[in-house]
């Protein structure tokens, strides 16, 4: 079989002007199939956008912690929670929390498992800077994961930081984040390259980084008077989390 390239995608937040751009950038390499790992939503202002989007062009939507929380937020929680569910039309509240937790893949003999943060659930959180008994973790079948052999990569988001890191003959990867980098002020994407199945080939795994028109999109937040928009500035712009000041590491990352 002919060697072929996969684009894994997430934490697009909101930002739709960054989706835009890594769509084309994975368009001009002609790549076809795309995977997202979720966080389509929150903190930026174009969430509706988004959904329509990723479900548009990607063939598999991993659901995020953003995903799976934003919809249940009530009437009276925080305003900036408010602003982002009601962004959103109600079916696609419900989508995104119908979105599956866990994909699995083979490619080049390598049993591949993507989600959004951790084996364990959406909402726990595995850092860069990561224990051995984390890393193990990400590795192992649970509830989220279904059972099944052990997989030789895991990819994930939610900590909005590319990295890759290879223990025993394990790759843990993060495809680091579309829309709200915290590594780099720049969209990150991720593309693994190989042949389909499980018969042992070449093999490769690229971070791609591409620069995007950020102030285009804060004018859309500014227009749509989106709120935590200081913030969200900051963070678009500096690739600084808004509650770590410069001097901290990334670790923090949300």
């Amino acid at each position: 079989m002919a060697t072929e390239q996969i684009a894994i995608l997430s934490d697009v937040h909101g930002n739709l002007t960054a989706l835009e751009a890594v769509l084309a950038d994975i368009e001009r390499r002609g790549i076809t199939r795309i995977l997202n790992l979720g966080d389509d939503v929150g903190k930026g202002p174009r969430g509706r956008a988004v959904v329509d989007r990723t479900e548009q062009v990607c063939e598999v939507n991993v659901r995020g912690n953003w995903d799976d929380f934003l919809p249940a937020i009530a009437d009276d929680g925080p305003d900036e929670m408010v602003w982002w569910r009601d962004e959103l039309r109600p079916e696609q509240r419900e989508l995104i929390r119908r979105r599956p937790l866990c994909h699995d893949l083979q490619l080049s003999g390598r049993r591949i498992r993507l989600f959004h943060a951790s084996a364990t659930s959406v909402h726990t959180r595995v850092h860069v800077d990561h224990t051995r008994e984390e890393f193990a973790g990400m590795f192992a079948a649970t509830d989220l994961t279904g059972p099944g052999p052990e997989p030789d990569l895991v990819g994930y988001g939610d900590v909005h930081a590319a990295y890759q890191r290879t223990r025993r003959g394990r790759t843990l990867f993060n495809a680091g984040s579309v829309g709200n980098a915290l590594d780099e002020p720049s969209a990150a994407y991720v593309v693994l390259e190989g042949v389909p199945g499980q018969d042992p080939a070449p093999f490769g795994l690229q971070v791609v980084r591409l620069s995007y028109d950020v102030e285009a999109e804060l004018a859309v937040a500014r227009e749509a008077d989106m709120p935590q928009y200081a913030a969200w500035a900051q963070e678009l712009r500096t690739a600084v989390y808004r509650g770590l000041s410069a001097v901290e590491p990334v670790g923090g990352a949300r």
